[in-house]
């Protein structure tokens, strides 16, 4: 029988699926690195069969290489044992001669696609110095925030300040994914403790220090820490018996009530500027850094800082919400504020953008902010019940039941509340083992595949909105771009007290 042409592209289409599940979620039961010498054994031992079975074999090789790349791309250029690898792969695969007369379209793919990845031989000459990336936190310079986001990678540079017990610090140069150790040890240099009698540097610790005053040591093992701190955490290199005497700066315990741009900004011109500012982070998640994220215990390894930035930022967005209402001190303008996040959500929704959607509407819920009845009071009715519209909406009742009715009928560009996937694969991943009676759980394997592939379709078109250069254009860009906040929950209860002593 000869099969239907429907039926040959529906076979095609699972055979692409089930290519994408593999390259998507491999790492779950095996690393990159392994999972690329098990591909070039597999196309070894193709090559000793003869006839159309071997061939078969390494044009599915060639097949499954193709989307390794395709979906990797840049992120191979932090694996220097894989890059190795996928060239001794490539080379064989070009030297193969039945596979270039039966597959030259994809056999010239992947050399272009060898070319695009520029893969990190360790062999091979150094790259030349990068340059140094600012991250968002540690923007200063109103040129360097409205500069397009580009995606981090362990490998790229920042600069960091590492603060000492006296608040006076050092400011190094280091690797994003450096570990504790690295750091410490670039601290260490600056410091000139160099000259100092040896064993000096093992007695300095890390310690990362919110702005409530909690500390957290971190081991010397540890890497990647830049991206994990929080809004208004900061490094502190000290000694053991100074760790107990360490307190936040003074900058994150003052606050100076006024106007500031959110007062004299338009709802939609604030809400564009999030919506764009968003995009972009959003843009510069890998899709495999939600496997990462939620999966790194079973890898061993996390390249996720980009996820994280965009994590931060959605908490930096509750925080500037709840800081900007507690911060204005007149009842009337209060009132006016609060009108003001509620048009910003709207607009925020409209433009499906739903991560700041949600960190809006979460920073209005803040029990600082929620308390103060007397300004909620001042609100029109028709804002008040758009609110509760908007609560209702991000309420988590049902599994999120609304919310998911809602982005389920939203088209491409979309922006969503990211944590939600993360919590939906955190349940697929402690819901089910990844190994069963020694086998792989394909099922399961498919479902962490098909959530990512939720992220794909949300990107696939891009965002474009109408966005007119208004006198203040660039001034509200640096304003959302760079927010200054409060993130220590009892200081925001304290100005709250302050603005209605007794209020429910």
């Amino acid at each position: 029988m000869i099969p239907s042409p429907c039926a040959s592209s529906q076979k095609s289409l699972s055979i692409d699926i089930l290519l994408d599940d593999i390259v998507l979620t491999h790492s779950l039961f095996l690393p990159t690195e392994k999972f690329l010498q098990e591909l070039h054994q597999y196309f070894v031992w193709a090559g000793g069969m003869e006839g159309p079975e071997g061939l078969g074999r390494k044009q599915a090789c060639l097949a499954m290489l193709l989307h390794f790349l395709d979906t990797y791309q840049g992120l191979l250029q932090e694996e220097e044992g894989a890059g190795r690898i996928i060239k001794d792969l490539y080379l064989l695969i070009m030297k193969d001669e039945s596979l270039y007369q039966d597959l030259r379209e994809d056999t010239l793919r992947l050399h272009q696609l060898v070319e695009t990845v520029e893969l990190k031989i360790p062999e091979e000459s150094q790259p030349p110095s990068k340059q140094v990336k600012p991250l968002f936190r540690h923007f200063r310079r109103i040129d360097s925030c409205l500069q397009t986001r580009v995606a981090f990678r362990g490998s790229d540079e920042i600069f960091c300040r590492v603060y000492m017990p006296d608040h006076s610090y050092v400011t190094i140069r280091s690797r994003l994914s450096a570990s504790v150790q690295d750091i410490l040890g670039s601290v260490t240099e600056k410091l000139q403790y160099s000259e100092e009698p040896a064993g000096r540097e093992d007695s300095l610790i890390l310690v990362a220090v919110a702005s409530s005053g909690e500390k957290v040591l971190l081991q010397p093992t540890e890497d990647c820490v830049f991206t994990t701190l929080g809004i208004n955490s900061h490094l502190f290199a000290c000694t053991r018996d100074s760790y107990e005497a360490l307190v936040p700066l003074p900058e994150e315990i003052q606050v100076s009530p006024g106007d500031t741009e959110i007062h004299r900004g338009e709802p939609e011109d604030v809400a564009n500027h999030l919506t764009a500012f968003h995009w972009e982070l959003f843009r510069c998640v890998h899709e495999l850094e939600f496997v990462d994220y939620v999966f790194h215990g079973e890898r061993g390894r996390r390249e996720t800082a980009n996820l994280e930035l965009l994590l931060q930022r959605c908490s930096e967005v509750t925080h500037w919400v709840a800081t900007e209402v507690l911060l204005c001190e007149a009842p009337g303008k209060r009132a006016q504020l609060l009108k003001k996040f509620i048009k910003i959500a709207a607009i925020c929704k409209q433009n499906q953008d739903l991560l700041s959607f949600y960190a809006v509407v979460m920073g209005l819920d803040n029990a600082a902010v929620s308390r103060l009845r007397l300004t909620w009071e001042k609100l029109p009715g028709k804002f008040k019940n758009l609110f509760r519209k908007f609560e209702n909406l991000t309420d988590p009742c049902r599994n999120h039941k609304s919310y998911r009715e809602v982005i389920s009928k939203m088209k491409p560009p979309v922006i969503p509340f990211v944590p939600l996937i993360l919590k939906d694969l955190t349940f697929l991943h402690e819901g089910s083992k990844t190994l069963v009676d020694g086998l792989v759980n394909i099922e399961k394997l498919h479902s962490v595949a098909e959530k990512v592939r939720t992220v794909r379709k949300y990107r696939s078109r891009p965002l474009c909105l109408d966005m007119e250069a208004s006198p203040n254009h660039l001034q509200t860009k640096a304003y959302v771009r760079q927010f200054q906040v409060i993130d220590n929950q009892n200081l925001l209860f304290e100005l709250s007290y302050k603005l209605e002593a007794n209020s429910q």
